[in-house]
């Protein structure tokens, strides 16, 4: 009643010009607040300039005192040889005389016994003889010279050979010292490369803090993200697909590690991530929906649903194509949500002209491409839990494609998870063909359309995997998905026989572009949990959640249409998921044991 008065009161206008002044005075706020944060900025920026001018100085007074230090070196050789060379020379001489002392000694003596004028005592060695004049004393000298001439030929002959392989061998050294040097400045400039590209990613943090380290994915972070989310995946290859460089020596003031994760946020990124494996599991179950079986299927108990489409290539083809609509009109925000710097990563992309990248990225979408369509076609003939449960036959296959094309040797725990995931594999497939399959679908074509896809994935996560580190992953996802939708239209407006061709009534078009949008918004949902999963838990804790996709399927499957499963398929289910899993941890554990 106090608060009417006062506003029914005369000085209303007064009163109309509080809330103003309240605004006027939070803007006031907002904006000191604002030049606050910028001044901040300013400064650090100055500070990194600052540091980045002392460190070309320091880099400078290196490269000077290595020229010093190479002058130094090469005088102290030089010096050394020389030395060495005059040393060999007197040696050379002192046995050039001591031989020459002989052989005249020798011969006096024999020129003495041959003129028959011998002396009355032998001549000891060292003391030159004063012998007779013989009567052929000319034809003993010329000898004797012929002699001489030669055996100093022969000497000379071997000291120009010793000269020239020591010049050989200085010439050898002195190469050697230009390679080093060569070397030295090379490591040089990598180092000072890397020091720019440090100082200009902390600048472009500065401008941008935004944290897409977190957002690069390993290797079979979450496979059914894989299937559904069409999102490309970065992994740390164990070795390095391109020809390897020279180690590049590292500053000696190392950055302590980053700080762990708070168990707060681990445990809000395993929330995230289990909440994106509902969600693509809830995808599969609607993707099971949408196809038609034998019998219409019973969603909750509560009514009849017929499906829309018949399970076959061209459908899936349209299916897909259906759901890229609406995932290409959404993702273009939400990567750009994500990741601001999106679209200049796309047009360096463009202008780099990097025909490998392009062939690699390319590459990866077609065949994630093909896997999203086999999938398809083995959800619409076997249940969604079998089918993803033979999908994940491709680690398998990436981790022998790793083995053959990276030499990265799975470990014990990995051979061992390769014969779990086989053996789970035939435990989960064979009931299908023992007994007809549930909706009547084509057991054959379903089990053969889920195998092919998983390699096809293989084939997918090997190219990513080369392609890893030299473009951010969204804009990656952003070119993977334009490019699947170029692939569906062209296999949708290519002439198709009538085995492969689309077989739509056009009474269902609603409920096909309804159904699409569904898909396309659980997609995009699924894709955002998984991304802030990651950012929050990491991608290796992620990639262990994703493990639970099949049997999450399975559930889910059976809580929504009561898909049943014979307990022998649930058990190979376990052993798959089980056996992946394995894999996941091992990767989270092995970094750590080499670190200790």
């Amino acid at each position: 009643m106090a608060q009417r008065n006062v506003y029914s009161s005369k000085d209303e206008p007064e009163d109309a010009q509080s809330p103003e002044e309240v605004l006027h005075s939070v803007m006031q706020e907002l904006e000191a607040l604002h030049q606050n944060v910028k001044g901040q900025l300013n400064q650090d920026i100055t500070r990194l300039q600052t540091e980045k001018n002392h460190l070309i100085e320091d880099i400078e007074d290196l490269r000077e005192q290595y020229r010093k230090l190479q002058s130094q070196q090469m005088e102290s050789l030089s010096g050394r040889y020389i030395q060495q060379q005059q040393l060999w020379l007197k040696q050379l001489a002192q046995v050039l005389a001591h031989n020459l002392q002989d052989l005249l000694v020798q011969r006096f003596n024999e020129l003495s016994a041959n003129s028959g004028n011998s002396l009355s005592s032998p001549i000891p060695s060292g003391e030159f003889p004063i012998p007779l004049p013989p009567s052929n004393y000319d034809e003993r000298a010329s000898q004797l010279l012929a002699a001489l001439d030669e055996r100093i030929d022969r000497s000379f002959q071997m000291l120009e050979q010793d000269l020239t392989s020591y010049e050989s061998e200085l010439s050898v050294r002195l190469n050697n010292m230009k390679t080093l040097e060569l070397q030295g400045e090379e490591l040089l400039q990598n180092l000072v490369n890397r020091i720019r590209e440090e100082l200009e990613s902390e600048e472009e943090y500065l401008e941008n803090p935004f944290d897409a380290q977190d957002s690069y994915v390993e290797e079979s972070t979450n496979s059914v993200n894989y299937v559904n989310s069409v999102r490309p995946q970065l992994q740390q290859s164990p070795t390095p697909v391109e020809t390897p460089r020279e180690p590049v020596p590292q500053p000696s003031s190392v950055p302590s590690p980053a700080p762990a994760k708070a168990s707060s946020q681990v445990q809000t990124g395993l929330v995230l991530a289990l909440s994106s494996a509902v969600v693509l599991s809830l995808f599969n179950v609607c993707l099971r929906i949408l196809i038609k079986g034998k019998n219409p299927r019973v969603v909750f108990g509560l009514f009849e649903f017929p499906g829309v489409v018949t399970p076959g290539f061209g459908n899936s083809l349209l299916i897909l194509l259906m759901r890229l609509i609406v995932v290409m009109a959404l993702m273009p925000i939400l990567a750009t949500f994500l990741y601001p710097s999106v679209w200049k990563d796309i047009r360096r992309l463009f202008e780099s002209g990097d025909r490998a990248l392009w062939s690699k990225v390319l590459g990866s979408a077609f065949f994630l491409f093909l896997s999203q369509v086999l999938i398809y076609l083995a959800i619409g003939n076997i249940p969604a839990g079998i089918a993803i449960t033979i999908f994940f036959i491709y680690p398998i296959v990436t981790v022998l494609g790793s083995w053959i094309l990276f030499g990265s040797r799975p470990s014990t725990v990995g051979f061992l998870a390769i014969v779990g995931i086989t053996a789970g594999l035939i435990l989960a497939g064979w009931p299908s063909f023992a007994a007809p399959a549930p909706g009547g679908g084509n057991v054959g074509v379903g089990v053969t359309a889920a195998l092919a896809s998983g390699i096809t994935f293989a084939g997918y996560v090997l190219l990513t995997q080369m392609a890893a580190g030299k473009l951010h992953p969204i804009p990656f996802s952003l070119v993977n998905f334009a490019a699947i939708f170029v692939f569906s239209s062209l296999s949708l407006w290519v002439p198709l026989s009538e085995n492969f061709s689309p077989k739509i009534d056009q009474n269902v078009w609603p409920g096909l572009i309804l159904g699409g949008v569904v898909l396309g918004v659980l997609t995009l949902f699924s894709y955002l949990l998984n991304n802030f999963a990651i950012r929050f838990a990491g991608a290796a804790l992620a990639s262990v959640i994703g493990t639970l996709g099949p049997a999450m399927t399975a559930l889910f499957g059976f809580l929504i249409i009561n898909e049943k499963l014979q307990p022998v398929a649930i058990l190979g289910m376990a052993v798959v998921t089980l056996s992946v899993a394995a894999m996941s941890v091992e990767r989270i554990v092995a970094p750590q044991k080499k670190a200790s």
